[in-house]
C-alpha cells in the first residue's frame, strides 16, 4: 500500500493550528510522491495550499474513519497518534458527555465540573463481576478489574490516580474507595469500610485547599491501602501521606486559601463549646486573609465542619481529643496574628505583654507566657565553651514564628493521620491489598519552586514505571500470541530520574549545601551549573544566574533555587519546641516529644511526610557528633523509593485525570490545556508505544465477520476461517510485515485497519451503486408504464368528456324552446290575474263600506246594552264578593288543616320518582279540562240555537200578527196609517235582516272558537307527548350519569385501593424479607460463636426471640377482643422493641382498639352488675328452701372448680417459670460471650409479670363463667321439672318450651348425680318414687313463682319503657307544636322549604342512630361468636371432665371384667401419633425428605399429612400438641431451606407444601369465608377447638421467605446468561456487524472460558422452572408471579447492560432484541403464562430496541420517540442517543441538536433521575386462597416416607 494510495483526493487529514491546536482538512488533489505541498480544503470550506517539509517526508496526520470516532478505547483507532486521540477524546466528551475513556490500560476522565448520576448503588451493582471491556468507560469499572485480579490472581493491585490540580484526582479515588466498600463490605459488624469512606472527610479539611485552579485541591498525596481477608472482604486500611505543602498554612497567593479547616473552625466559631477559641471571622486572621475572598462559592463551611466532627467521632476520636485538635489549629491562627514590634536598632524585635493572640495562642496550648514571648524573639547559640542568647531582626522572627506554625500544623497532621491508621487497623491476618495512590501529576508554574521540584521528581518516578509495565504488557500479550518479539524502541526517561536523585546528583548537591554553615541558594546553583551543565536534561537559563531547567518527560520547567535550602532544612528553634513539650497538656507534649525509633515515618508506612518533616526540623547542634539528621529532599527520595516498591510488588492500575478548562466551566474543552495534560500524563507515550507495534488487534471470527464481503465466492467454501482470513489478508496486503497472525487474533500495524476500512466501503459503494442502477431502471420502468396507462386513461376521458358535452349543448337547447313557451303563457296569465284582482279588490271596498255602516249602527246599541249589563253585573258582584270573602275565610281555615296533612305526604312525594308522572297526569287533566269546556261551549251552541229558533218563530208570528192588522188597516179608511205600517215592516224587516246576520256572526265565531280550542287540544296533546319523551330521556340520561359516574368513582377507588394494597404487601413484604435476613445474620454468628467456643453442641436457641417470633406458648383462649388485643400487645413485647417499631401505626391502632374495647366491657361489666342485681332481688323473693337447696351446690361447684383451675394454673405456671429462668441462664451466657444487651433479663421478668397478671384475670374471669354455668344449668333442670300442660315464660330462653313431669324428673335426677352432696331419698319407698315425685312438685311450684315474678318485673320493665316513650312523645309533640307555630308566621314559600328542611335533618338524624345501631350489633354480634367459641370449649372441657369422672367411678364400682366391643367405622381423615414421636415425623416428612421420593403421589402430599395430624391433634383438644408440631413444622423447613439454599428443585417444593398447608388451615378453620367450595364430606373435616389464625399469618410470612429465596435461586442461574443470549449472541445470524475492539478486550483481562449463551438457553432454563413448580403442585397464581419477577430481572440487566455499553447501542442490536423478545413473549403464550404480566415488565426493553431502530433525524422523528418511549426515562432515551453507533460508514451518527430537540421536548416530564433499572426491585408476592378438592379420607400415604407409627383414626 503506496503513500500515493492513502493520500488521495478526499482523505481526511490533521494539520496544526494555532488555536484549537490540530484542525481537520480534505484532500482534493491526490498526492504524488515528489510535490512540494498538498492542496486541502478545510471544514469552513476554505481553500489551503498546505507545504511538505520534502527532506523529512512529514506529511499530515491521516483522519480516522467516521465509524471509528468516538470509541471507548483509544486503541481501537486504527491511526493512533495525538490529533486523533485528541478528537476522539473532545467528540466523547462534548457531544455524548461522556468523561471516561480507555487508552490501553490506561483510564482517562475528564471532570466535568458538573454533578453526573453515575455513582449510584445501582451502576456499582452493574458494573459488579462484569469483565473491563464488556461495559462502558467507568472508575468503577477500573476498581472492579482489581477487585477481580485480586480474588483471581492471588496478587496485591494498585491503582494509580494522577493529574494536576483540579482535574479530578481526590474525587476518582473517593469514588473507587467508595466502590471497594460496597462491594467487599466487611463480614463483621465492624463497618470498616464505613470508617474507611469516614477518612476522606477528614483528610480534605486538613490537607485540601482552595486553588486558583481547583476549589478542593489535595495538597498532599497519600496512599491508600485497604486490606482484605481471605473471602475478600474488607477487614482494614493504612494510609500514607507524601510531601504536605506546609508553606501554605503561612502564605496563600492571591484568589487562594489555608486549609478548609481553619475556615470550617471560624464558621463554627459562634457555637457554644467553642467560646474558649476566641476565634472570629477568617478575615480577621492574618493566616487565613492573604488570598482575599475566604469563602468558596457553593460551599457552606460550617455544614463541612459539622460533617468533619462526625467523622471523627465515627472514627474513634474522642470529644475531649476533638476540642484538642481544634484548640491548636486555631492557636496557630492566633500565632500568625501576634504583632512583633522592630526596634530602634534595626537588630532586635519584641511583642507587647498585652498582646491578645499571644495571649491566647499560650493558653490554648498550654504553655508559659513569658517564655514563649521571650523565646520567639530570641535564639540561642551554643559553641564548644558557652552558650549565648541572640536577639533577632524582624525578618527572623516573623520566620521563626511561620516556621513554628508550620511546624506545629505538620506535627498535629501526622498525629491525626496516625490515629486515622489506627482506628482503620485490624487484629485479623491481612490476605491482600488494593492499594489507591492519589499523587500530585506534573506541575508548571511562571515561578517554580521546591515543592514543584519534589512533586515532578514523583512524577518522573512514576511515569518510568509506567513505560515498564505498558512495554511488560506489550510483550507479553506478543508472546502469548505466539508472535516474533521485535524491540519497542520508548522513551526511558532514567537519565533524568538520575540527574535528580543519583551521586552527586540534585538532592546530593542540596543535602551538601544545607551542610556548609554559610551555604546560600546561589552557590547551589553556581554547583548545579558546574556540574550538570553538560547533562542533556539538565540546562541553564540565559538570562538568570539563580534559576535552572530541567528536561522532563513532559516538559521543560525553570525552578527558581530561592528558598530551596530553607525548605530543605525546614528549621525550627529548639528552644520554642522545648516551650511546647512542657505544655500542661498531654496532646501538646505528646506531639513534640522525641521519638524512641529514629527511622523515617516511612519505613512503617503511617504518616510518612509529617513525620519526616518534624524529624527534619529539630536542630542539628545539639549533638553535632551524631547522626546528621536527615532533610526533608532526603526523606522524600526514601518515602518515593517505598513507594516504588510497593507499586512494583503489586498489578497497577492507572487513572490520568485531565482538566478541560481553566474556568472550571461545566462541559467546556480547551484543546491546548487538554493536549499539555495528554502529554505530561502519559497517555499519548501509551499510544506511542502502541503505535510501534500492533496495536489493532481482532479475533478471528470477528474479522471474518467484519470482512466477509472482501472474500471471495470459492474461498468460502473453506471451513477453516482462519485460513479464509490468511488467504484474505496476503491477497489484500502485500507487505507482509503490516500483520502477523496470532493463536488467537490478528495483529495490524498502525492505519491497516483504516485501509481494510476504506476496501470494505469500497466493496459496498460498489455493490451498493450497481443495486442503486437496477433499481433505478426498474423504477424508471414503472415510471414509463404508469405514464402511459395514465395517457390513456387521460384520452378516454377527454372523448368521452366531449360526447358529454354535445349532448348537454343538445338538451340545453330543446329545453330553453320549452321554457319560452311556458314563459309565454306564463305572463299572459298573470295580465289576466291582475285585472282579475283589481275588479274584486273594487268590489270588496265597495261591499266594505256598506257592512261598515250597518256595523256602526249596531255596534251602538251593543255599547249601550253592554253598560247596562256591567252596571248590573257589578252590583251582583258586589254581592257575591262579600259572600264569597266569607265563604273563603272558612275554606281558608278548613283547608289549612287539611294542606298540614297532605304536606308530609306531598314533601316524600316531591323526592320520588312518580312526581314527574303526577305532572303528566295533571297535564291529562287539563287536556280532559279543555275538552269538557269544548263540550260545554257546543251545549251553549246548542242552547244559543235553540233561543235564536224561538226568537225567529215569534218575529214570523208578530210579522203574521201585524200583516194582519195591515190588511185590517188597508181595508180601513185613510192613507197615513197605511204608511205608518209601511214603515213598521221595513223596520221590522231590517231587524230581521240584522237577527240574521247577528246569527251568522255567531255561528262563525263559534266554529272559529271551536276550531282553535281543537288546534289547542292538538297542540297541547303534542306537547304532553314531548314532555313524557323528554322526561323519559331525562331520566335515562340521570341513570346512565349515575352509572357512570359511580363505575368511574369505583375504578377509581379500586385503583387507588390496589396501589395502596400492593405499597401495603411490597412493604410488608420487604419487613419479612428483612427479618428472614437478620435471623440468618443472627444463625450465621451463632455458628461462628459456636465454632469459636469449640463447644462440642447447644441445646436450644439461646435467644429468647425463637426462629418462629410470632408463635405464642398457647393458642389464643381470649374471652373478648381485649383478650386478643392483650395478646397481641404481649407478643409485641416479646418480639423486642425493634421489631415492634417497625410499623408504629399498627401499634397505635391497637391502643385506640384497647381504648374501645375497655369501654365496652365498662359498659358490659355496668349491664352484668344490674342483671346480678335483678337476680338477686328474684332469689330473695324465692322461698328460703331455694336457698337451702340451691346454694350450698353452687358454692360447692364453684369451690371445687376453683380449686381444680388453681392447681392446673400454679402447675402451669411453675413450669413456664422453670423454663423462662432456664432460658435466661442460657441466654445469660451467650450474652457474656457475644456482648450481648444486658437489659434481656429484666425484659423477661417484664413478661413473665404481664403473663402472670393476664393469667389471674382470664383465671377469674373463667371462674366465675363455670359458676354461672353451672347455676344456670340447675336453675334450667329445675325449671324443666314442672307439671304437664303448664307453660309459662321465664327469664331464660328455653323456658318457652314445653316441659312434662318426666323430662323434668329425669333432668333432675341427673343434677343430683352430679352434685357431691346428694341427699338419700331412700328411706321414704324403695325405689324412691315418693321423694322424686315430692321434689319434682316442689321444683314445679318454685319455678311457677319464680316465672310469675319474671312476668311481673318484667311488666314493671314494660310500664316504665312505656312511660319514657310517653314522655318522649310529650317533648316530641311540644317541639312540632313550637315548630308550627314559628311556620304560620313564614311565608308559603318558606314554610315549604322549613318544612323539607326539618324533613331531611329528621331523616338524617334516623340514618345515623340506625348506622351506630347496625355497628353496634355487629360488635356485639363478633364479640359474642368469639365468647361463644371460648364457651363451647369450657363447656366441652367441663363435660369431658365430668365424663371421665364418671365412668372412672363407674369402672370401680364394676365387679368383673367386661370387653367392649369396637365397631368398623370409616377413616375419618385424621392420624394419630404420640408425642414422643414427634421428632421422627419431622425428620422423615421435613428434614430428609426428597422431592424424588414423591414423584408419583399426590402434589403437596407432606402438607396433607401434618393438617392431618393437626386435625387429631384439634380432635383431642391437645393445644401443647398442636403449637409444638406446628413450631417443629416451621423449624424443620426453615433448616431445610438453609440447608439447600441454591436448589430450585428442594425450594419449589417447600414453598408448594408450605402454601398447601396455609391453604388447608383456611379452608377447614370453620371461617364461612373460606368454605363456601367446600363439600359437605370437607365440612367435617374443619376443626372444631382451635384457631389458628396466629399460625396462618406465620406460614404466611414462610411463604414469602420462601418465595423470596426461590427468585434468588432462579435469578442467580439466569443472570449470566442475560447479557450474552438478550444482546451478545446473534440470534438472525449476519445481522449485526463487528467493529474494532482495544486493548480491553484482550484476553489477559477477562476470565479463561467461553461464557457465551443464546436465547435457546434461557428459554431452556425456564422451562424447566416451569416444569418443576408445575410437577409439584405450586399455586397456578404463584407460578405467574415467579415469571414477573424473573421477566423483570430480564428486563433490568438487560437494559443496564445497554445504558452502560456503547458497542450494542446500534440498529442491528434493536432488530435482535426485538426478535429475542418476540421468542420470550411467544415462549409465554405457548405455557400460557400470558396474564402474569411479564410482557408489561418487558416494556422498557422493547421501547428501547424500538429506538434503536426508529429514525433520528427530523423534529418529527423526535416527536415520534417521545410519544412511543413512554417507559423510559428522560435519560435513559437521551443516554441510548448518545451511545448510539453506527456500525458502518453508510449509518448516521444522532446530531448533538437532534439530542437537544428530544430533552426539550421532555422537560416537562417528571422522571427520576435514576439512569438504571433496580435489578433488584421484586414485585409483593400474593397468596391467593385455593382451596383443594381432595379430602383427607382419599390421601393415601406410601410407604417410602417410613411414617408406620402414623395411626389412621
Amino acid at each position: 500500500m503506496s503513500v500515493g494510495e492513502l493520500y488521495s483526493q478526499c482523505t481526511r487529514v490533521w494539520i496544526p493550528d494555532p488555536d484549537e491546536v490540530w484542525r481537520s482538512a480534505e484532500l482534493t488533489k491526490d498526492y504524488k510522491e515528489g510535490d512540494k505541498s498538498l492542496q486541502l480544503r478545510l471544514e469552513d470550506e476554505t481553500i489551503l495550499e498546505y507545504p511538505i517539509d520534502v527532506q523529512r517526508n512529514q506529511l499530515p496526520f491521516l483522519r480516522n474513519p467516521d465509524i471509528l470516532v468516538g470509541e471507548n478505547d483509544l486503541t481501537a483507532l486504527s491511526y493512533l497518534h495525538e490529533p486523533a486521540v485528541l478528537h476522539n477524546l473532545k467528540v466523547r466528551f462534548l457531544e455524548s458527555n461522556h468523561i471516561y475513556t480507555y487508552c490501553g490500560i490506561v483510564l482517562v476522565a475528564i471532570n466535568p465540573y458538573e454533578q453526573l448520576p453515575i455513582y449510584g448503588q445501582d451502576v456499582i451493582y452493574a458494573y459488579s463481576g462484569q469483565n473491563m471491556g464488556d461495559m462502558d468507560p467507568h472508575i468503577f469499572a477500573v476498581a472492579e478489574e482489581a477487585y477481580k485480579q485480586m480474588a483471581r490472581d492471588e496478587k496485591n493491585q494498585s491503582i494509580i490516580v494522577s493529574g494536576e490540580s483540579g482535574a479530578g484526582k481526590t474525587v476518582s479515588a473517593k469514588y473507587a474507595m467508595r466502590y471497594f466498600a460496597t462491594v467487599g463490605g466487611s463480614a463483621s459488624e465492624t463497618n470498616i469500610e464505613e470508617k474507611v469512606l469516614a477518612s476522606s472527610p477528614i483528610m480534605e479539611a486538613i490537607g485540601n485547599a482552595k486553588t486558583t485552579r481547583n476549589d478542593n485541591s489535595s495538597r498532599f498525596g497519600k496512599y491508600i491501602q485497604i486490606g482484605f481477608d481471605k473471602r475478600y472482604h474488607i477487614i482494614g486500611a493504612n494510609m500514607r501521606t507524601y510531601l504536605l505543602e506546609k508553606s501554605r498554612v503561612v502564605f496563600q497567593a492571591d484568589d487562594e486559601r489555608n486549609y478548609h479547616i481553619f475556615y470550617q473552625l471560624c464558621a463554627a466559631a459562634g457555637l457554644p463549646e467553642f467560646k474558649e477559641l476566641a476565634l472570629t471571622s477568617a478575615e480577621d486572621f492574618f493566616y487565613t486573609s492573604q488570598g482575599g475572598d475566604t469563602s468558596i462559592e457553593g460551599v457552606d463551611d460550617a455544614e463541612d465542619f459539622e460533617k468533619t466532627r462526625q467523622a471523627f467521632t465515627l472514627l474513634g476520636v474522642r470529644e475531649s481529643h476533638q476540642i484538642s485538635i481544634f484548640k491548636i489549629i486555631a492557636s496557630i491562627l492566633h500565632l500568625g496574628s501576634v504583632e512583633i514590634q522592630a526596634e530602634r536598632d534595626g537588630d532586635s524585635c519584641s511583642i507587647s505583654p498585652q498582646d491578645e493572640h499571644l495571649s491566647n495562642f499560650c493558653r490554648l496550648l498550654g504553655v508559659e507566657h513569658s517564655q514563649m514571648e521571650h523565646w520567639l524573639c530570641h535564639r540561642k547559640l551554643v559553641t564548644t565553651s558557652e552558650t549565648y542568647v541572640k536577639t533577632m531582626s524582624l525578618q527572623q522572627v516573623i520566620n521563626a514564628r511561620n516556621a513554628l506554625a508550620k511546624h506545629i500544623y505538620a506535627q498535629l497532621f501526622s498525629w491525626i493521620v496516625e490515629h486515622i491508621n489506627k482506628a482503620l487497623h485490624t487484629s485479623l491476618k491481612q490476605h491482600s491489598f488494593i492499594g489507591v495512590l492519589d499523587i500530585y501529576g506534573f506541575e508548571t508554574f511562571e515561578v517554580n519552586s521546591f515543592e514543584q521540584f519534589c512533586i515532578n521528581y514523583a512524577n518522573e518516578k512514576l511515569q518510568q514505571q509506567f513505560n515498564s509495565h505498558v512495554f511488560k504488557l506489550e510483550q507479553e500479550e506478543y508472546m502469548k500470541e505466539q508472535i516474533p518479539w521485535t524491540l519497542i524502541d520508548f522513551y526511558d526517561n532514567q537519565p533524568c530520574i538520575d540527574l535528580i536523585e543519583a551521586k552527586l546528583g540534585i538532592l546530593d548537591l542540596l543535602d551538601e549545601e544545607c551542610k556548609v554553615p554559610k551555604g546560600t541558594d546561589q552557590n547551589w546553583a553556581q554547583k548545579l551549573y558546574d556540574r550538570h551543565s553538560s547533562s542533556q536534561h539538565f540546562q541553564k537559563p540565559r538570562m538568570s544566574n539563580t534559576a535552572f531547567i530541567i528536561v522532563h518527560f513532559a516538559d521543560k520547567v525553570e525552578y527558581l533555587s530561592d528558598g530551596f535550602l530553607e525548605k530543605n532544612r525546614d528549621t525550627v528553634y529548639e528552644e520554642q519546641i522545648n516551650i511546647l513539650k512542657a505544655s500542661k497538656f498531654p496532646l501538646v507534649a505528646d506531639l513534640f516529644h522525641d521519638d524512641k525509633d529514629p527511622v523515617p515515618a516511612t519505613t512503617s508506612g503511617k504518616g510518612s511526610s509529617s513525620k519526616i518533616s518534624v524529624r527534619s526540623a529539630r536542630p542539628p547542634m545539639k549533638a553535632s557528633n551524631k547522626e546528621h539528621k536527615k532533610t526533608v529532599g532526603h526523606q522524600f527520595r526514601t518515602s518515593l523509593h517505598l513507594l516504588m516498591e510497593t507499586l512494583n510488588a503489586t498489578t497497577p492500575h492507572y487513572v490520568r485525570c485531565i482538566k478541560p478548562n481553566d474556568e472550571k466551566l461545566p462541559f467546556h474543552f480547551d484543546p491546548k490545556r487538554a493536549v499539555q495534560q495528554l502529554r505530561a500524563c502519559g497517555v499519548l507515550e501509551t499510544i506511542r508505544i502502541s503505535a510501534a507495534g500492533y496495536p489493532s488487534r481482532w479475533a478471528y471470527h470477528d474479522f471474518f465477520n467484519r470482512y466477509r464481503v472482501l472474500v471471495k465466492k470459492r474461498e468460502l467454501a473453506n471451513t477453516d476461517k482462519k485460513a479464509i482470513c490468511r488467504s484474505v489478508l496476503e491477497n489484500l496486503i502485500k507487505d507482509p510485515d503490516k500483520f502477523q497472525f496470532g493463536r488467537t487474533k490478528i495483529f495490524f500495524r498502525a492505519g491497516q485497519v483504516a485501509y481494510l476500512e476504506k476496501l470494505r466501503a469500497d466493496k459496498f459503494r460498489t455493490a451498493t451503486i450497481m443495486i442503486q442502477k437496477t433499481v433505478r431502471g426498474w423504477l424508471q420502468k414503472v415510471k414509463y408504464r404508469r405514464l402511459k396507462g395514465a395517457t390513456l386513461t387521460l384520452q378516454r376521458y377527454c372523448r368521452g368528456h366531449l360526447a358529454r358535452r354535445l349532448a348537454e349543448h343538445l338538451r340545453r337547447t330543446r329545453a330553453a324552446v320549452v321554457l319560452q313557451k311556458h314563459y309565454g303563457m306564463q305572463r299572459a296569465r298573470q295580465a289576466y290575474q291582475r285585472v282579475r284582482r283589481a275588479a274584486v279588490v273594487i268590489q270588496a271596498f265597495t261591499r266594505a263600506m256598506f257592512v261598515r255602516r250597518t256595523y256602526r249602527q249596531v255596534l251602538m246599541e251593543h255599547k249601550a246594552t253592554t253598560i247596562q249589563k256591567h252596571v248590573r253585573g257589578w252590583m251582583a258582584r258586589r254581592h257575591f264578593q262579600r259572600l264569597r270573602d266569607a265563604a273563603i275565610v272558612i275554606q281558608c281555615a278548613f283547608r289549612m288543616l287539611k294542606a298540614r296533612r297532605e304536606l308530609k305526604a306531598l314533601r316524600i312525594e316531591a323526592r320520588s320518582a312518580e312526581h314527574l308522572k303526577r305532572l303528566n297526569v295533571g297535564m291529562e287533566n287539563k287536556v280532559v279540562q279543555l275538552q269538557r269546556k269544548i263540550d260545554e261551549q257546543n251545549k251553549e251552541f246548542k242552547t244559543l240555537s235553540e233561543q235564536l229558533s224561538v226568537t225567529t218563530s215569534t218575529y214570523t208570528m208578530e210579522v203574521e200578527r201585524l200583516k194582519k192588522e195591515l190588511a185590517h188597516y188597508q181595508q180601513s179608511p185613510g192613507e197615513d196609517p197605511s204608511l205608518s205600517l209601511q214603515e213598521e215592516v221595513e223596520s221590522l224587516r231590517t231587524e230581521l235582516q240584522r237577527a240574521h246576520s247577528e246569527r251568522k256572526i255567531l255561528e262563525d265565531a263559534h266554529s272559529r272558537e271551536k276550531d282553535e280550542l281543537r288546534k289547542r287540544v292538538a297542540d297541547l296533546e303534542q306537547e304532553n307527548a314531548l314532555l313524557k319523551d323528554e322526561k323519559e330521556q331525562l331520566n335515562n340520561q340521570i341513570l346512565c350519569q349515575s352509572k357512570d359516574e359511580f363505575a368511574q368513582n369505583s375504578v377509581k377507588e379500586n385503583l387507588l385501593m390496589k396501589k395502596e394494597l400492593e405499597e401495603e404487601r411490597s412493604r410488608y413484604q420487604n419487613l419479612v424479607k428483612e427479618y428472614s435476613q437478620l435471623e440468618q445474620r443472627y444463625d450465621n454468628l451463632r455458628d461462628e460463636m459456636t465454632i469459636i467456643k469449640q463447644t462440642p453442641g447447644h441445646r436450644r436457641n439461646p435467644s429468647n426471640q425463637s426462629s418462629l417470633e410470632s408463635d405464642s406458648n398457647y393458642p389464643s383462649i381470649s374471652t373478648s377482643d381485649i383478650g386478643d388485643t392483650e395478646d397481641a400487645l404481649q407478643q409485641v413485647e416479646e418480639i423486642g422493641l425493634e421489631k415492634a417499631a417497625m410499623d408504629m401505626t399498627v401499634f397505635l391502632k391497637l391502643q385506640k382498639r384497647v381504648r374501645e374495647l375497655e369501654q365496652e366491657r365498662k359498659k358490659l361489666q355496668v349491664q352484668l352488675e344490674k342483671r346480678e342485681q335483678q337476680d338477686s332481688k328474684k332469689v330473695q323473693v324465692e322461698p328460703p328452701q331455694t336457698d337451702i337447696d340451691l346454694d350450698p351446690d353452687a358454692d360447692l361447684a364453684y369451690n371445687s372448680l376453683k380449686r381444680q383451675e388453681l392447681e392446673s394454673e400454679n402447675k402451669k405456671l411453675k413450669n413456664d417459670l422453670n423454663e423462662l429462668r432456664k432460658a435466661v441462664a442460657d441466654q445469660a451466657m451467650q450474652n457474656n460471650s457475644s456482648h450481648g444487651s444486658p437489659d434481656s433479663y429484666s425484659l423477661l421478668l417484664n413478661q413473665l409479670k404481664l403473663a402472670h397478671e393476664e393469667l389471674e384475670v382470664r383465671k377469674e374471669e373463667v371462674l366465675i363463667l363455670r359458676t354461672q354455668i353451672v347455676s344456670a344449668d340447675q336453675r334450667r333442670l329445675a325449671g324443666r321439672n314442672a307439671e304437664p300442660n303448664i307453660n309459662a315464660r321465664s327469664s331464660w330462653p328455653n323456658s318457652e318450651k314445653h316441659v312434662d313431669q318426666e323430662d323434668a324428673i329425669e333432668a333432675y335426677h341427673g343434677v343430683c348425680q352430679t352434685n357431691s352432696k346428694t341427699e338419700d331419698w331412700g328411706y321414704l319407698n324403695e325405689d324412691g318414687e315418693l321423694g322424686l315425685a315430692y321434689q319434682g312438685l316442689k321444683q314445679v311450684a318454685r319455678l311457677l313463682e319464680a316465672q310469675l315474678q319474671a312476668q311481673s318485673l318484667e311488666h314493671e320493665e314494660e310500664v316504665e319503657r312505656l312511660k319514657s316513650q310517653l314522655e318522649a312523645l310529650k317533648e316530641e309533640m311540644d317541639k312540632q307544636q313550637q315548630t308550627f307555630c314559628q311556620t304560620l308566621l313564614l311565608s308559603p314559600e318558606a314554610q315549604v322549604e322549613f318544612g323539607i328542611q326539618q324533613e331531611i335533618s329528621r331523616l338524617t338524624n334516623e340514618n345515623l342512630d340506625l348506622k351506630e345501631l347496625v355497628e353496634k350489633l355487629e360488635k356485639n354480634e363478633r364479640k359474642l361468636k368469639k365468647q361463644l367459641k371460648i364457651y363451647m370449649k369450657k363447656a366441652q372441657d367441663l363435660e369431658a371432665a365430668q365424663a371421665l369422672a364418671q365412668s372412672e367411678r363407674k369402672r370401680h364400682e364394676l365387679n368383673r371384667q367386661v370387653t367392649v366391643q369396637r365397631k368398623e367405622k370409616d377413616f375419618q381423615g385424621m392420624l394419630e401419633y404420640h408425642k414422643e414421636d414427634e421428632a421422627l415425623l419431622i425428620r422423615n416428612l421435613v428434614t430428609d425428605l426428597k422431592p424424588q421420593m414423591l414423584s408419583g403421589a399426590v402434589p403437596c402430599l407432606p402438607a396433607y399429612i401434618l393438617y392431618m395430624c393437626i386435625r387429631h391433634a384439634d380432635y383431642t383438644n391437645d393445644d401443647l400438641k398442636v403449637h409444638s408440631l406446628l413450631t417443629s413444622t416451621i423449624n424443620g423447613i426453615k433448616k431445610v431451606l438453609k440447608k439447600h439454599n441454591d436448589d430450585f428443585e428442594m425450594t419449589s417444593f417447600w414453598l408448594s407444601n408450605t402454601c398447601r398447608l396455609l391453604h388447608c388451615l383456611k379452608q377447614y378453620s370453620g371461617d364461612e369465608g373460606f368454605m363456601t367450595q367446600n363439600t359437605a364430606k370437607q365440612n367435617e373435616h374443619c376443626l372444631k377447638n382451635f384457631d389458628l389464625t396466629e399460625y396462618r399469618q406465620v406460614l404466611s410470612d414462610l411463604s414469602i421467605q420462601i418465595y423470596q429465596q426461590l427468585i434468588k435461586i432462579a435469578e442467580g442461574m439466569l443472570q449470566p446468561m442475560i447479557v450474552s443470549a438478550m444482546l451478545e449472541n446473534e440470534s438472525i445470524q449476519g445481522l449485526s456487524g463487528v467493529k474494532p475492539t482495544g486493548y480491553r478486550k484482550r484476553s489477559s483481562s477477562m476470565a479463561d472460558g467461553d461464557n457465551s449463551y443464546c436465547l435457546e438457553a434461557i428459554i431452556r432454563q425456564m422451562n424447566a422452572f416451569h416444569t418443576v413448580m408445575c410437577d409439584q403442585g405450586l399455586d397456578p397464581e404463584i407460578i405467574l408471579q415467579v415469571f414477573k419477577q424473573l421477566f423483570y430481572m430480564i428486563n433490568a440487566v438487560t437494559l443496564n447492560n445497554l445504558l452502560l455499553r456503547k458497542d450494542v447501542c446500534s440498529w442491528s442490536t434493536g432488530m435482535q432484541l426485538r426478535y429475542n423478545i418476540s421468542q420470550l413473549e411467544e415462549w409465554l403464550r405457548g405455557r400460557n403464562l400470558h396474564q402474569s404480566g411479564a410482557v408489561q415488565t418487558m416494556e422498557p426493553l422493547i421501547q428501547a430496541a424500538q429506538l434503536l431502530q426508529l429514525k433520528k433525524k427530523t423534529q418529527e422523528d423526535a416527536e415520534a420517540i417521545c410519544s412511543l418511549c413512554t417507559s423510559l426515562s428522560t435519560q435513559q432515551i437521551v443516554k441510548i442517543l448518545n451511545l448510539y453507533t453506527p456500525l458502518n460508514e453508510f449509518e448516521e451518527r444522532v446530531t448533538v441538536a437532534f439530542i437537544r430537540t428530544i430533552q426539550a421536548q421532555l422537560q416537562e416530564r417528571n422522571d427520576p433521575q435514576q439512569l438504571l433499572l433496580d435489578a433488584k426491585h421484586m414485585f409483593p408476592v400474593v397468596f391467593p386462597f385455593n382451596p383443594s378438592s381432595l379430602t383427607m379420607d382419599s390421601i393415601h400415604i406410601p410407604a417410602c416416607l417410613n411414617l408406620e407409627f402414623l395411626n389412621e383414626v
